[in-house]
């Protein structure tokens, strides 16, 4: 539920236009990998996958949200979809891991938002799942990951509530997906700069299958921002431990954050493919410049929407289900890094500038990436992979 105030009315006025005027990286001519994307280039263009927020900006202190993802049609918790959890670094608060980990299911939809909201998103994710047809007196494992987002929201207010969840859970559809500042994404940063949720897709060629994979980050992390293979954060003199590296330099450079990321794919997987598949998001999250430092919780949630592999919570007899073997799944994994890649940067890029009593995060300096990105040559890479180019 957005609430107004005369800080909002000023987002309002300004804000989304700003927002909208920013770039995602493929409108600056910022191509990543080989395989083409999606027509959204984003999760969505995952058959079945729907994405909604719920944005809460409150006077001067709370700047965070909720972002669900609802992985498929019907009522996930007696038809449940073959998923993993791969933990990159465990320091996070991801509530439903282990079920998850253990019977290689998900039953409820994927909620992201802030550090200390993950246990009242939870409790209100409980409450819509009961609340689906053909529910009954049930235990579920509601799925919540987080952000710390503590740099400008007071997560310790509790500003999460069981009417925001509702509302990005009747908010969620397919199609296009705000990205940047919104959602689980109000007040997370990246490298130092405002970040936020972002989103990206690859469709394999049918030789490989025709498979598509969709990405979607919330990003709290710091390191060394890289951007296809440009060193963007030390053109911009941000990044971690800049101020034990050099004796003059002032300001704040975190090392430690979290993200969370989800990958969603039509291709028929089992829960072990689909702990492979989520390892891969972390070569993703590498190139970026990231090495999951101490105090970062970083975790993929991936989860396939093939309504084949999709089982009765309950059978007397067994339930064949279609897998692809190992060796189908290389495509896979490289499309997993690429898109992953892809959706950080759009959340850079599209995240603006939040502002709060507890601090500012400063939205990147778009015209000075594009130099340092034109400088080194990582622009208009498609051209070069495109039948005749060089």
């Amino acid at each position: 539920m957005l609430r107004i105030t005369p800080i909002l009315l000023l987002l309002l006025a300004f804000g989304t236009s700003i927002a909208d005027d920013r770039p995602r990286a493929r409108d600056i001519g910022l191509v990543v990998g080989i395989f083409p994307t999606g027509e959204l280039n984003a999760i969505t263009d995952v058959d079945g996958v729907r994405v909604g927020h719920s944005t809460i900006i409150e006077g001067d202190d709370i700047r965070t949200g909720v972002t669900a993802i609802i992985p498929g049609p019907g009522n996930l918790y007696t038809h449940p979809m073959p998923a993993w959890i791969h933990v990159g670094n465990g320091y996070g608060k991801l509530i439903g891991e282990t079920q998850v980990r253990e019977f290689g299911e998900i039953e409820t939809p994927i909620l992201l938002t802030c550090t200390l909201c993950v246990w009242s998103a939870a409790n209100a994710l409980k409450d819509w799942t009961y609340e689906q047809p053909g529910m009954g007196e049930h235990t579920v494992n509601p799925v919540v990951g987080e952000t710390n987002d503590a740099r400008v929201n007071n997560m310790w207010a509790d500003p999460v509530q069981r009417e925001h969840v509702f509302e990005a859970l009747a908010n969620a559809s397919g199609g296009s997906v705000e990205e940047g500042s919104v959602g689980a994404g109000t007040g997370t940063q990246a490298f130092g700069w405002k970040g936020g949720i972002g989103t990206s897709s690859r469709v394999l060629p049918q030789s490989l299958g025709g498979y598509t994979i969709g990405v979607l980050v919330q990003t709290n992390y710091g390191g060394v921002l890289t951007i296809n293979g440009a060193p963007v954060g030390r053109e911009l003199g941000n990044y971690a431990y800049r101020d034990q590296l050099e004796t003059a330099s002032d300001g704040e450079h975190p090392e430690d954050g979290s993200i969370m990321m989800v990958v969603a794919t039509d291709a028929p997987l089992n829960a072990r493919s689909l702990d492979r598949l989520a390892m891969r998001a972390m070569m993703g999250l590498a190139r970026t410049g990231s090495y999951a430092s101490n105090g970062s919780g970083d975790y993929v949630i991936a989860f396939s929407t093939d309504p084949d592999v999709r089982r009765p919570r309950e059978s007397d007899t067994p339930v064949d289900a279609p897998s692809l073997v190992n060796a189908a799944m290389s495509p896979l994994f490289a499309a997993t890094a690429e898109a992953t890649e892809e959706a950080i940067y759009n959340a850079i890029f599209k995240a603006t500038t939040v502002t709060s009593e507890r601090g500012t995060l400063e939205a990147i300096p778009v015209e000075d990436v594009m130099r340092i990105l034109e400088e080194y040559g990582v622009l208009g890479w498609d051209e070069s992979v495109a039948p005749g180019g060089n």
